[in-house]
């Protein structure tokens, strides 16, 4: 698939089949994680791989919005390991794992998989339910799998403003 049609086709699936994803294309997205740009290289990123009853349990103990996904990958990372800028006042640890949190999820959409960036959860409660180390952020979690018969994008899905009225040329 053509990049255009991958973020032109790409949506956030509510709604997923059991079909688990195949082996070889999760470890294409994770690959493609792995392959994301980050500050001065540290690569501070941290993927869980979710996919055990238990554990899928313990995810939907701290959020609703697994949405019936086989896998789900959380997106944390290193917090003793990130650039700090200029100024002292941002790092680069949640703009790293955003990074490779798209690439994973564009990764998806070019292999067929379904996706949804979750974020509507604490970030404490998950890395405790799922026994994280104390020095790792939890960014998001990121549903994977197949979409349900009958499920699509949004109605609103393609509603997107005018370029110039998110783009300004200084």
């Amino acid at each position: 698939m053509e990049f255009k049609e991958v973020v032109q086709a790409r949506y956030s699936c509510k709604k997923y089949s059991d079909k688990q994803v195949e082996k070889e294309k999760l470890e294409a997205i994770l690959n493609a994680g792995r392959l994301a740009p980050t500050a001065k290289n540290l690569q501070e990123q941290r993927i869980y791989v979710v996919q055990s009853p238990e554990a899928l349990a313990r995810v939907d103990g701290v959020t609703p919005c697994r949405y019936g996904a086989p896998t789900v990958l959380v997106v944390a990372f290193d917090s003793g390991n990130v650039f700090t800028y200029p100024g002292d006042k941002r790092d680069s640890g949640v703009e790293d794992a955003t990074i490779v949190a798209t690439h994973m999820i564009l990764a998806a959409a070019d292999a067929g998989v379904d996706s949804c960036w979750v974020n509507f959860f604490d970030p404490e409660k998950m890395a405790e339910a799922l026994g994280l180390p104390e020095n790792e952020e939890v960014l998001m979690i990121m549903d994977l799998g197949y979409a349900a018969e009958g499920v699509g994008p949004l109605p609103n899905h393609g509603n997107r403003k005018e370029l110039d009225k998110t783009v300004c040329y200084l």
